[in-house]
């Protein structure tokens, strides 16, 4: 018989029933009830003292460690058999911890007991996240500038530097007239993004850094850093002289050159040969060339008559020639001089897409005065009359079936411009001429665009559902709204 009540009961140490025995003693006794967890809600992590955050999913073993490390002291008197969550709303702010322990207590007697740890979140800002609201506090800055009136590589580098989200880290990104700025808290960081840099555009860079303060007797110094990259300043559709050492060696090919891309490094092509050509950063610095035009020189021309050259003779030491252009020769005329007679004639690398009547732009090089230090030394002869670029499709057309879009970065900006905006719609145009380019490019699909039919096309490019990435939408609702059944 139970001596306290007198129920009886199987012999136990004790000699007293369940209900008496945790009358008499309460193991849990000593170990907190409830307490706090702290929570940042600019990056969701919790803060594990004295000053480590950690990212935690709710009910995650993580999690469950990090409150249980809490009350860690407390429970060093019992034995921890089991621990759990209690569910709760997502955003009641209340964490329920469920645990069973075990104790030894009167004349040998195990008594185990089940008891609710109740933890409050409450809101705090960690540090990395009041740097990042703080905007002016940073220790590294990386100045990325193109001495160019076009802005097409920092195009693509935005869209580079989205998909590699490499923007995680920065405090700050600020746009001004010819370049970026990226602001970072930390060295480490900084030297990252100027890594990726160096290895995505060609590119130099050179780093300098300032004393702010120091302490003499911790031997403890504070620097800001400073990290500068000069991106080439040669741009897609660019028309470019080489200089005569330089041309020799990239394989006899001619010095007026077309580049028609820029990804870690500039390739060329040669519309006379078809001969391409691949310029690296440390190349170019070590023979330096100029573009001859700026886009807004770019005139229009229609294609009168078109033959292609099927064979070509390859000069001595040629290097290789591009497959996915076809060498042509044309009788062209500018549309602002339809009411003459005069016509150019010209090589061009693209024959695979011209016919008699298309329009083209291209480049005026016999009625303009080239102020180029290669060029001016060059025979005559070897100056081509027109240089062609593009073809040219109807812009307003292009725009308004456009079915796809761009994430940007949030940045700093400076007042925007009518060129600005023409300068994105030509990049826009680039991804979707040169198949290339987009794959390093993350695209999205427009939902809010209908897809048209392909019976009115005008033989402008265009990029297929295939290539395009379903853009996430979170709901604020969870549930599908109210009185919805639970997602």
């Amino acid at each position: 018989l139970c001596c306290q009540c007198g129920v009886p009961i199987p012999p136990n140490p004790a000699n007293m029933c369940v209900g008496c025995l945790r009358a008499q003693v309460d193991i849990t006794e000593g170990i907190p009830k409830q307490g706090t967890v702290h929570f940042c809600k600019q990056c969701e992590r919790y803060l594990q003292p004295p000053g480590t955050w950690i990212q935690c999913a709710l009910e995650s073993r993580e999690l469950l460690a990090l409150c249980l490390k809490k009350i860690k002291a407390s429970l060093s008197k019992v034995r921890l058999i089991d621990a759990g969550f209690i569910w709760t709303e997502p955003h009641s702010k209340r964490l329920k911890l469920k645990l069973t322990v075990q104790k030894e207590v009167i004349n040998g007697a195990v008594l185990q007991q089940v008891f609710v740890v109740e933890y409050v979140v409450q809101s705090q800002m960690c540090e990395d996240c009041h740097r990042i609201e703080a905007k002016d506090f940073w220790k590294a800055v990386v100045q990325v500038r193109q001495k160019t009136v076009h802005k097409k590589t920092f195009y693509y580098l935005e869209q580079l530097i989205l998909k590699h989200r490499l923007h995680q880290n920065t405090l700050r990104i600020k746009e001004i007239h010819d370049g970026l700025d990226f602001y970072y808290s930390s060295k480490q960081h900084a030297q990252k993004m100027v890594d990726f840099l160096q290895c995505t555009v060609p590119s130099r860079s050179k780093s300098s850094q300032r004393l702010i303060s120091h302490d003499i007797h911790s031997n403890v110094y504070n620097y800001k850093s400073t990290f500068s990259v000069e991106i080439v300043p040669i741009c897609k559709d660019n028309v470019v002289c080489l200089s005569p050492k330089l041309a020799q060696s990239l394989g006899n090919m001619s010095q007026i050159c077309v580049c028609i891309r820029v990804t870690s490094t500039i390739h060329l092509i040669d519309p006379r040969t078809l001969q391409i050509a691949e310029i690296d950063g440390n190349t170019y610095w070590r023979h330096p060339f100029h573009s001859l035009f700026h886009p807004k020189q770019l005139e229009e021309f229609i294609i009168m008559d078109i033959s292609r050259v099927h064979e070509k003779k390859k000069g001595a030491g040629a290097g290789a020639r591009s497959n996915k252009h076809t060498l042509a020769e044309a009788w062209v005329r500018k549309t602002s001089e339809l009411d003459t007679d005069h016509q150019y004639f010209c090589c061009t690398h693209l024959g695979h897409i011209l016919n008699p009547g298309d329009l083209v732009l291209g480049f005026d090089l016999a009625n303009c005065n080239l102020n180029d230090e290669f060029a001016n030394k060059m025979n005559p002869q070897h100056i081509p009359d027109v240089v062609l670029i593009k073809k040219s499709y109807d812009r307003s057309r292009r725009q308004r079936r456009r079915n796809w879009k761009l994430k940007e970065l949030e940045r700093d900006r400076e007042a925007t411009d009518t060129d600005d905006e023409r300068q994105y719609q030509d990049f826009l145009e680039d991804l979707e001429e040169d198949e290339t380019i987009r794959k390093n490019v993350n695209i999205y699909r427009n939902a809010d665009i209908p897809v048209e039919s392909d019976t009115d096309d005008d033989g402008a490019p265009r990029i297929s559902l295939a290539e395009m990435l379903e853009d996430l939408h979170i709901s604020q609702d969870a549930t599908g709204g109210e009185g919805a059944e639970m997602l």
